[in-house]
């Protein structure tokens, strides 16, 4: 490999501190309210289930989901882009999570053990498929992709809709929406998790 991809590999690997990720979501967020578009990822569901025809099934999804095409390609930017930075340019430090001590420390506090700073698979076993078919594994998997489903349509849309464009325009609902997000993060973190770990 030619040392300035070596080089590029490197600079995105390491972990961005947030004078330099935060300027670039801002900047992002910018370009989209100028171009009339709202940034979200959770809408997407809406499209992908339109697209394949569930209009014909229910009103909810009978709209012009290819408005929301260009969103469409960051999800699969997002995923593409994943798979193929952790396959062919992060290497074996790929499947490590870079978290602090505290956390970890936190982690271990709470029943999870076998944790080490630098050094955390991406995917923990609770959430590994032989998890699945567990009575904590089908809550933990299928109890929370339901609820997260269900809290973001109920919700208007996801973290990233409300909280990187909902408040970049300035919209009461998606500001109470964000303020639940912490208060439920908060609950599930200090009440919740410990009860189910």
């Amino acid at each position: 490999m030619p040392q300035f991809l070596i080089d590029l590999r490197d600079l995105i690997a390491q972990p961005w501190p947030w004078y330099v990720a935060g300027p670039m979501i801002s900047l992002i967020v910018f370009t989209l309210l100028f171009l009339g578009k709202e940034f979200g990822i959770s809408g997407n569901l809406r499209a992908m289930c339109a697209a394949d025809g569930a209009g014909r099934f229910s009103d909810f999804f009978n709209y012009d989901w290819q408005k929301e095409g260009w969103n469409l390609m960051v999800v699969l930017g997002a995923l593409f882009g994943g798979y193929i930075a952790s396959h062919y340019f992060v290497g074996e430090d790929g499947n490590t999570a870079h978290i602090s001590q505290q956390t970890v420390q936190s982690l271990n506090d709470l029943g999870i053990e076998g944790l080490a700073y630098n050094a955390v698979p991406l995917v923990p076993e609770f959430y590994a498929w032989e998890s699945l078919f567990t009575l904590k594994g089908i809550f933990i998997i299928v109890g929370g992709g339901f609820m997260i489903g269900f809290g973001a349509r109920y919700a208007g849309g996801c973290t990233s809709g409300h909280a990187i464009s909902g408040l970049s325009e300035l919209q009461l609902p998606s500001l109470v929406a964000v303020i639940g997000f912490f208060i439920g993060g908060l609950i599930m973190t200090y009440l919740i998790f410990p009860l189910i770990f």
